[in-house]
């Protein structure tokens, strides 16, 4: 039971930063201070600061304690690069898990983009993966690949788990140009299941058409961002 207690004092604590009764700066209570007040062993307390610092809610200075720090990290996935471009240049551990596919199946009724009549005269290479930086899921990806020569693309292994660079390498298809719609939404049940966040909380949805330097071939993305733990903007710092 011991072991769970940490959760208690970390929602707590968090809870209280959100609130505004801890603010940006603010030193928490010690250790000590807070293992006497909640009634937990020092080992607990130190659990709950640990998650609150991997989480971003605290930094932790030797010599002072821990102190609140609100600034998220930016990930800049909503930049013409793709995720491993962006995210693989710098120093944040990545991982990809693919839930579907590619398989090649009928394009979806309702498509979020308009399609011409080429385009739905052929199948599509459908790609569901989850995308993870330091262990945190950040985004759900739906992506929609016309199948123009795209030959045994369900076989291949994505390289470096790059989408655009298996395309480059492998089919000398570069991506050129992004048509790009965001909005925040309230996620429905599965989506909010696989983002690890409440269907209450608020999270970015965004619609991609990409270009690329084959003629008229175009693919397609509908993406879900997780903002809970990293702000979401154009670029990385």
């Amino acid at each position: 039971m011991e072991s769970f207690k940490y959760r208690e004092l970390q929602q707590l604590l968090k809870s209280q930063i959100i609130k505004g009764v801890f603010k940006e700066g603010d030193l928490l209570p010690s250790e000590n201070e807070l293992s006497s007040v909640h009634d937990m062993t020092r080992t607990t307390v130190r659990h709950a600061l640990q998650k609150m610092e991997k989480e971003g809610y605290i930094i932790k200075k030797k010599g002072k304690g821990s102190i609140v720090n609100l600034k998220k990290k930016r990930l800049g996935l909503l930049s013409f690069k793709g995720f491993s471009e962006v995210i693989g240049s710098s120093d944040e551990q990545v991982s990809n898990e693919i839930l579907v596919g590619p398989v090649l199946q009928n394009w979806p009724n309702d498509f979020f983009y308009e399609l011409g009549e080429e385009e739905l005269s052929t199948d599509v290479y459908y790609l569901c993966r989850l995308r993870s930086v330091n262990e945190h899921v950040v985004m759900l990806e739906h992506t929609y690949i016309p199948n123009f020569g795209l030959e045994d693309f369900e076989k291949r292994v994505l390289i470096n788990g790059s989408l655009f660079s298996t395309m480059v390498i492998d089919y000398q298809i570069e991506v050129t140009s992004m048509d790009q719609e965001v909005r925040a939404i309230k996620p429905d049940k599965i989506t909010a299941k696989l983002l690890n966040v409440d269907k209450t909380d608020p999270i970015l949805h965004a619609y991609r058409k990409y270009g690329t330097s084959k003629e008229g071939f175009f693919f397609y993305s509908s993406l879900f961002f997780n903002t809970k733990d990293y702000a979401i903007g154009s670029y990385f710092q």
